[in-house]
């Protein structure tokens, strides 16, 4: 493959009869630096096995963005792939000390993951005062835009289902490895073109080993544990909370606490114990699910292991009947009836060796 010269895509909106304000300015001095850039392989300290010969990559369309990155399509080596470009702001030592962490944390957890359902890394690059994070393109997009271009309540239960197994899967390995994702939502799962989800974006994830307090940290309220909105120590079973939003949000391919601003979100979880409505047309057997996912206790809430157990002898018990979801009933200690032997016993033989925290 010939290399190409980067595209020069600078987007800021302002209007034809204004002139560009001295941030707007600096901001896209900051981008055009490095998007005009002819690029060079970065060979630094620790950085070898993952870093990106720039000369290989064009970056494309931008397809995303966030407060301090931009995602584009782009081919690297003749492979479509997403490129995340991180700006530290010039003016705020502090947020650029922070990205460049966040940066480098991202990265070393990217690099060691390797699942079905855990986007793929491919390389990255760091070169201040842009960052880049090079991953395989999903065409589907994120599961939040597939959701709110289909109508309300109506995405077939097995399509929930297998969507719900595969975000499950992905979550048991990302545990299984020590890790914390911390920002579960459906922006941040994306669809492959044969509808697979795959979990992403892990700016904001930690080794349980590390992750603290969460103090000063900054997540999604209308997805957050109220342990993490309190600030409170947290451990692995936020992501499960998590994981019972986005079940809802299959279920219902609605927005949770659409009526309310994210900071009063926050509030009527913390200080109401305030959950979005379940339709009364659930079935039983998600209900039961979501409600013990969300709990205001965080001991109550299952590990992704009987989750994933849970969701397959649905699975399984649905195509033995059909109906399986009307008739569902659950038993009074919490157990699932209907749960395959053989599921079980594959799940309890399965070894899943944790990463090493240093």
């Amino acid at each position: 493959m010939k290399n190409f010269q980067w595209l020069k895509k600078i987007s800021i909106t302002t209007k034809p009869d204004r002139s560009l304000s001295l941030g707007e300015y600096k901001r896209a001095v900051s981008w055009s630096k490095y998007l005009v850039s002819s690029g060079a392989a970065i060979k630094g300290e620790g950085e070898e096995e993952w870093s990106a010969d720039m000369s290989q990559l064009f970056i494309g369309c931008k397809f995303a963005s966030g407060r301090h990155s931009r995602i584009y399509r782009g081919i690297y080596k003749q492979r479509d792939v997403a490129i995340k470009l991180v700006s530290q702001p010039e003016e705020d030592e502090n947020l650029a000390s922070f990205l460049e962490k966040q940066f480098t944390s991202e990265v070393a957890l990217l690099f060691r993951l390797k699942h079905p359902n855990i986007i793929t890394f491919v390389a990255a690059c760091k070169k201040p005062p842009v960052f880049c994070i090079i991953t395989e393109y999903l065409a589907g997009g994120s599961l939040k835009k597939y959701l709110h271009q289909q109508e309300p309540h109506s995405v077939p239960l097995k399509l929930v289902l297998k969507l719900a197994l595969d975000i499950a899967r992905g979550m048991q390995y990302l545990h299984s490895q020590g890790i914390l994702h911390r920002d579960l939502k459906s922006e941040n799962l994306l669809l492959g073109e044969d509808m697979c989800v795959k979990v992403a974006d892990f700016g904001i994830s930690c080794l349980e080993s590390q992750c603290g307090s969460a103090k000063g940290f900054t997540g999604t309220y209308r997805w957050m544990a109220p342990e993490m909105i309190k600030e409170k120590h947290h451990t692995k079973k936020v992501d499960v909370y998590s994981f019972g939003i986005v079940l809802w949000e299959l279920l219902t391919a609605l927005t949770p606490f659409d009526n309310m601003t994210p900071e009063q979100a926050a509030f009527a979880v913390c200080q109401k114990n305030a959950r979005p409505p379940l339709p009364p047309t659930c079935p039983g057997a998600f209900s039961h699910l979501i409600n013990r996912c969300w709990s205001s206790d965080p001991h109550k809430r299952p590990r992704f292991d009987e989750i994933v157990l849970i969701l397959e002898s649905y699975s399984a018990s649905l195509e033995e009947d059909p109906e399986f979801f009307t008739n569902f009933v659950c038993s009074p200690d919490h157990t699932v009836l209907k749960c395959l032997p053989n599921c079980i016993a594959r799940h309890r033989s399965a070894h899943l060796k944790p990463l090493s925290s240093s």
